[in-house]
């Protein structure tokens, strides 16, 4: 079996928003949106981050992009080093990275025609001509399902579900191989979801598209997702295959999120992990682990070292002292035995 292409790489990325203090005399501190994450995604797949509100999702989003600038780290796309790049060459490589946002209704020019959201990028980087990039305008409204004629109308008199079509043919336009959509359903009915949710995994079968998907909705990700990774005040505290995470969770916060998941007709009592109090402030992060204050299996450990990301299985990284401590007595048991 060939190794998988590895088209981009985040290693230990941070963001830290500054907060403006009260006292005139000294310093605010740190909202660490993104603390340390690191990952890799291989060309052609998709990767779905989840998390609750807050976790950071976003943020990362946008940083690997450049929208929001990084506070430390590395992102390497296809081998290059994006933080490094200024104005010009990161717009030759932001051509082949676009995004879909997640509100349809903000996010496209209410002044403008469809034709001319559409063909923005493409006049920006001057790529084809006029009468090229008409034509390729054409093929992508159609190629989201919908008719020539949308092209001369205005975004408002489209539905939700319409428009973000048009986000994707936006996005569609400069022929990138790397896509983020930022929960590109969660502002649509429920009866549309699914509708947009297999156009994307259509075109990225046509197109050889590579998605990282955020969503609050672990149901959406494990509808279209290959791995998962799973945030938690702006730490990544789990990833692994879809499989892995979603029929073997490790962490306690996976597992709690897994089990608030509405399930219809399933055999026997599902029961739910109730997690106590709010999740801690990014501005303000407890020491340690940062899911510890709410953990029902916290250990002294858990207070005093952050616990690192964790091979579990081939396909699976945990970031747990739980996981730790039990590999470490299983060890050392079976050694006891063997002597």
């Amino acid at each position: 079996m060939n190794e998988k292409e590895i088209l981009l790489e985040i290693k230990n990325l941070k963001t830290y928003f500054p907060i403006k203090s009260s006292n005139l005399l000294g310093k605010g501190g740190q909202a660490k949106a993104v603390d340390g994450v690191s990952f890799e995604l291989y060309k052609g797949e998709t990767l779905g981050i989840v998390g609750e509100s807050g976790s950071g999702k976003s943020t990362l989003g946008r940083t690997i992009l450049r929208l929001i600038e990084p506070t430390e780290g590395e992102i390497i796309f296809e081998g290059h080093p994006l933080q490094q790049l200024k104005r010009r060459k990161l717009q030759e490589h932001r051509k082949y990275m676009q995004m879909v946002f997640q509100d349809p209704f903000a996010s496209l020019n209410p002044r403008k025609r469809v034709e001319q959201i559409i063909e923005e990028p493409l006049a920006e980087q001057k790529v084809l001509s006029k009468s090229e990039r008409s034509r390729k305008v054409e093929e992508l409204i159609t190629k989201v399902g919908l008719p020539k004629e949308s092209l001369k109308k205005f975004p408002h008199e489209f539905s939700g579900g319409q428009r973000q079509r048009i986000g994707i043919a936006r996005a569609l336009s400069m022929n990138p191989k790397f896509i983020i959509a930022d929960e590109p359903v969660s502002a649509l009915d429920v009866s549309i979801q699914s509708q947009v949710l297999n156009l994307m995994m259509d075109l990225q079968d046509e197109f050889d598209l590579t998605y990282l998907f955020i969503s609050h909705d672990l149901s959406v990700v494990k509808h279209i997702s290959d791995r998962v990774g799973v945030m938690y005040l702006g730490r990544i505290v789990e990833i692994g295959t879809k499989k892995e995470i979603f029929e073997n969770p490790q962490h306690p916060y996976t597992k709690a999120l897994l089990s608030a998941i509405p399930v219809v007709n399933f055999e026997g009592e599902k029961q739910a992990i109730q997690l106590t109090g709010e999740p801690p402030s990014p501005a303000n992060p407890p020491t340690g682990c940062a899911f510890h204050p709410r953990c029902p299996f916290a250990m002294e450990s858990c207070k005093i070292e952050r616990p690192n990301l964790i091979q579990f299985e081939d396909r699976q990284q945990v970031a747990c002292h739980l996981y730790s401590e039990e590999e470490f007595y299983s060890k050392a048991e079976n050694s006891t035995s063997a002597i």
